[in-house]
């Protein structure tokens, strides 16, 4: 009940009303039925606008201290995040991913709607990253089609990394329903996950217009982030003073007799 309030009443019409979400292809997702929602994730406000611009219910997994937080605090958190549609899962552990797709399978076999970003992580940059292959795995250990989305200016509405952006209106597209049945029984095969996810990948792209890299948004982040600090660092080398400490270079001498006769060499020559 907590979430069609917020999507009918409490957030919902303002976010409507304020920034006019445009959506294309809404007529692909199933009125009913399980499916999955395979979206780029351009910002924290993906999760917001693209279930808002249909009318089932959509199911996302979450980060387990939204849920675990003590205190008052953590109960209206608690509250807002599984009533706004969200699983918890613990990410920090090496079964996280397996965590992830249980949830997901479990929404899936009540018929409803998940949604999923392969990506893992939002995009530094606006471009597309390479997908995991946890999408294609949960498409075919579940035989239910996967609907690609591009969510599109929600990185300008809330960019990464900043509280408050500028106004636009998002666009949603959902692409048509892509369907992994010719791969049943494959669900452990890494060559066929990895061919199906970047078929999904693909599909994302098209209908999002962004620039594809084949590589994972993790690494890409910290890649990024090395190299901001080299040039910070090679920025503030530059524009440090010259150290003065070096002695003047000695005056050349025609008396080389004199220099080899001394001990210090030509050293001690120096007036």
């Amino acid at each position: 009940m907590f979430y069609w309030f917020l999507k009918w009443i409490a957030i919902g019409p303002l976010l409507r009303l304020v920034f006019r979400p445009q959506v294309e292809g809404a007529d692909n997702v199933p009125s009913e039925g399980p499916a999955i929602l395979a979206s780029n994730h351009l910002s924290y406000a993906d999760w917001l606008f693209m279930p808002l611009t249909l009318p089932r219910r959509v199911t996302f997994v979450a980060k387990a201290e939204y849920f675990n937080t003590p205190g008052i605090k953590g109960w209206f958190q608690r509250m807002f995040f599984s009533g706004s549609g969200q699983v918890p899962i613990d990410r920090s552990g090496a079964s996280a991913a397996e965590g992830a797709l249980t949830a997901a399978q479990r929404v899936l076999d009540e018929g409803d709607l998940f949604g999923i970003y392969p990506e893992g992580t939002r995009s530094h940059d606006g471009r597309l990253y390479r997908g995991k292959t946890g999408v294609a795995r949960l498409a075919l250990e579940t035989g239910v089609p996967v609907i690609p989305v591009a969510v599109v200016g929600t990185d300008v509405v809330a960019p990464p990394g900043k509280k408050f952006g500028s106004f636009t209106r998002p666009v949603v597209r959902f692409g048509k329903p892509l369907d992994f049945e010719r791969y049943e029984g494959l669900a452990n095969d890494r060559y066929i996950l990895r061919s199906v996810t970047d078929e999904i990948m693909y599909e994302i792209m098209r209908l999002s217009g962004q620039e594809y890299v084949d590589m994972y948004a993790t690494r890409a982040k910290d890649e990024s982030k090395k190299a901001e600090a080299a040039a910070r660092a090679a920025q503030r080398a530059a524009a440090a003073p010259e150290s003065t400490d070096e002695e003047p270079a000695e005056a050349p001498t025609d008396d080389a007799t004199t220099d080899e006769a001394s001990p210090a060499g030509p050293a001690s020559k120096a007036s």
